[in-house]
């Protein structure tokens, strides 16, 4: 299998780790799959450590004692190696519209906003489980020429 690119959404790891979550087991497997396989793809965070925190919040350092943790783990030990996990240089700006200075005026959750920006620099797909933001934003994101692989797309609509 070819490397790819990724930037992997907080709620893939919250969905793998089977606790705290709306996804159901399809989801939790499909999650699961993923995270195992992150070793095969280079994971991009933001060289601010935004998406650090974000993940320190709600998953375990320890790597136990689910594959959400694990790959937190992952994610804890690789972030300055420069190889499996690499950052990406991200300007947040205090424009509530874009958020980052790497992004166009958009409607998108300010939360998700950081993993769009590291896409966008890094030329990364978006690992998604349950956020329906990334569906209806398809506009903005075809305009960023950024891709989001939905793992679970049962949950990725509002009216699903």
């Amino acid at each position: 299998m070819r490397s790819k690119r990724i930037v992997v959404d907080t709620n893939v790891a919250i969905a793998a780790n089977g606790r705290d979550t709306h996804a159901d087991e399809l989801c939790q497997l499909a999650c699961i799959e993923a995270l195992m396989n992150i070793a095969a793809h280079t994971v991009f965070i933001d060289d601010k450590e935004l998406i650090f925190t974000e993940y320190k919040r709600r998953l375990n350092f320890h790597g136990q004692p689910g594959m959400g943790d694990a790959f937190f783990k992952h994610i804890f030990d690789h972030q300055y190696s420069g190889k499996k996990v690499k950052l990406a240089s991200i300007t947040p700006i205090g424009d509530t519209g874009r958020g980052y200075d790497e992004l166009p005026a958009n409607a998108l959750d300010a939360s998700d906003r950081k993993f769009l920006a590291v896409a966008v620099v890094a030329k990364a797909r978006i690992l998604n489980a349950t956020d329906s933001d990334w569906i209806e934003s398809e506009a903005l994101l075809n305009g960023l020429s950024v891709k989001v692989d939905q793992l679970c797309p049962h949950h990725c609509s509002k009216t699903g």
